[in-house]
């Protein structure tokens, strides 16, 4: 046991890689679109106006880009995973957010909520993403490391760092709308590449629902093993359903 989370330690004063599977927390967008048909319109029983959120004392993108008429012509739509617009922006009406401190007030259920709820999602991804316009626009994406200088820090300023980062898989839904045999199938398709990784990239996987007792607290030692998520932003969007199952750590 000693040896497995050995090889971890020794990447802390470099660049760590922490990857949490089944996404307690996820962000990403749609990249390159493809068209992508609508699902069953929503049933309901009052207009739209009767359904508008209250937002006047709101401050996030979601709350500065909704408006009354884009409402009532996305509300009744779903994606094909039947993600609807009330489900995406949820985490945005129950979170007003801070005066001082814009949050984003909402999330993606699957890539084809980028298409269904353009309308509103664009905007918002443009005011968080510095103009960015996912119609004109392009990614960049360069994963040349050698491109990538000055990795040593000098250990008398710096103990460890991280660094973080998030990837959807096409076809399977995204956390908030996620069913359990999807967050497992994301679980499997993640550690089979892991598993893939050689010399100083090889590790284990550590399932949450199946560590030891000892394994576990080496890791709680060790500042590696993550919590449930308890911010309301995230339990509000449906983020934290179902814990641990399909959790873990590499």
């Amino acid at each position: 046991m000693a040896s497995s989370f050995s090889r971890i330690l020794t990447t802390r004063q470099k660049i760590g890689l922490l990857s949490a599977v089944g996404g307690s927390v996820t962000a990403g967008f749609l990249l390159h679109r493809e068209h992508v048909g609508a699902g069953a319109p929503v049933r309901r029983s009052y207009p739209a106006s009767a359904e508008y959120p209250d937002l006047r004392k709101h401050n996030n993108c979601m709350a500065s880009h909704l408006t009354p008429s884009i409402y009532a012509k996305l509300v009744d739509k779903a994606t094909p995973n039947g993600y609807t617009l009330d489900l995406a922006i949820q985490t945005g009406v129950d979170n007003p957010g801070h005066p001082f401190i814009k949050t984003v007030g909402m999330v993606a259920g699957d890539e084809e909520s980028y298409e269904v709820f353009a309308e509103l999602l664009d905007p918002i991804i443009k005011e968080r993403h510095n103009g960015y316009n996912p119609n004109t626009m392009k990614h960049p994406t360069d994963l040349d490391s050698s491109k990538i200088h000055s990795g040593n820090f000098d250990p008398r300023y710096v103990l460890s760092s991280r660094v973080r980062t998030g990837r959807s898989i096409r076809g399977l839904s995204l956390p908030p709308a996620c069913t359990r045999a999807e967050r497992r199938e994301v679980e499997r398709v993640v550690v089979d590449a892991l598993a893939g990784l050689k010399d100083d990239l090889a590790g284990k996987y550590y399932s949450l629902t199946l560590m030891t007792d000892a394994e576990q607290q080496q890791l709680i030692d060790d500042h590696f093993l993550f919590d449930k998520p308890v911010s309301p932003l995230l339990t509000c969007s449906g983020m934290a359903r179902d814990w641990p199952d399909a959790r873990g750590i590499w």
